[in-house]
């Protein structure tokens, strides 16, 4: 621990700052707060109660006003430290307020009303840790069948991208064919083409082979990728050819030598690809939306939308799910990180 500290607080001047230090810091720091910042409030928020997301100004940790029951008063009321007019502070009770003025009582003798500016009192908060934003959803809203829609589309349409795309770029990385790099060039040109234009075609072929209000409608249409088909082309052509003609001499298939050495070769690529594949249908929310119009069929991005009335918008909930959306991204990343550096190197992007 000691060595991991020096390592961190070593600075370039010795014992002394040198301003390049400070910069050091300064954008460390920084970096670390635009980063991360977003996610922690993000996670502070979901366990907050929807009069404590209504504050303002906002505050990080989920604080609540504090209450007590008052006898002669049907709900609890809400505390607040209170400035009496000879300086001292009481701790009272709100009964009601009228413009600037407030009504208060003390819960051990109500009988007194007492006239509070607002100004001159403080809400007695105490950190309150709202878990039923959690629970609610999938005891009442059926949040788990989103979850589960969510969890088969993005494993089946992850694994048949990995196949498929691996398929396509072993043909384009180890075959030799006329017209090989115009193939490869109509791939990557559909990069190009945004989602609304093909939207209709795709949504017409969907309805024609009766895959629409199903997820095989949402699945089949995303499993060909033009990045994962580069991807894996990339790191292929890096997988000597001499190996390939020395497993066609033993008398290998071409299917045993994608599926017994090629594929295994090209596992740190397949690893950055299943990630993408990942966060792509995880968070995917417009091409569901088209296809499924059955609610047990919804996803959980598209679930989320059930929280967003034309009224009300229950942002503890929204809140609370989205941490919940993020959390497989989160463990996928973690598991495969290690494959990251060394597909991305292989493949040659920068």
């Amino acid at each position: 621990m000691g060595k991991v500290a020096r390592f961190i607080l070593r600075r370039k001047g010795g014992k002394g700052w040198h301003w390049t230090d400070i910069f050091t810091w300064v954008w460390l720091v920084g970096g670390l707060i635009i980063m991360f910042g977003p996610a922690v409030w993000l996670v502070f928020s979901s366990l907050k109660t929807p009069a404590a997301l209504a504050e303002f100004p906002p505050s990080i940790l989920p604080y609540v006003t504090s209450q007590a029951t008052v006898e002669g008063y049907d709900k609890p009321l809400m505390l607040y430290d209170a400035k009496m007019p000879d300086g001292s502070t009481r701790v009272l009770a709100e009964v009601r307020r009228i413009g600037l003025v407030a009504q208060m009582v003390d819960p051990k003798a109500p009988a007194e009303i007492v006239k509070v500016n607002i100004n001159d009192r403080t809400p007695v908060r105490t950190m309150s840790f709202a878990t039923e934003n959690y629970t609610e959803p999938f005891v009442h809203f059926d949040f788990l069948r989103y979850l589960w829609n969510s969890v088969f589309v993005t494993v089946v349409a992850t694994v048949i991208t990995l196949v498929v795309n691996s398929m396509a770029a072993f043909a384009l990385s180890k075959y030799e064919f006329k017209g090989r790099s115009l193939a490869m060039l109509v791939i990557l040109a559909t990069l190009m083409v945004p989602l609304s234009v093909i939207m209709v075609p795709l949504y017409s072929i969907i309805s024609t082979l009766g895959l629409f209000n199903s997820l095989w409608g949402v699945i089949l249409p995303t499993v060909a990728t033009p990045t994962g088909v580069f991807i894996l082309r990339q790191y292929m052509l890096t997988i000597p050819d001499e190996l390939i003609d020395a497993a066609r001499m033993d008398k290998a298939s071409e299917w045993q030598i994608y599926w017994r050495i090629v594929l295994p070769l090209t596992a740190p690529a397949l690893a950055v690809l299943a990630i993408f594949s990942v966060v792509w249908r995880w968070n995917d929310f417009l091409w569901p939306l088209i296809v499924l119009s059955r609610r047990e069929l919804y996803t959980l991005q598209v679930g989320l939308s059930i929280y967003s009335g034309e009224l009300n918008v229950q942002w503890h909930f929204i809140l609370a799910m989205t941490v919940v959306t993020m959390i497989p991204v989160v463990l996928v990343f973690i598991f495969l990180q290690r494959f990251i550096t060394t597909g991305i190197a292989g493949t040659g992007l920068k």
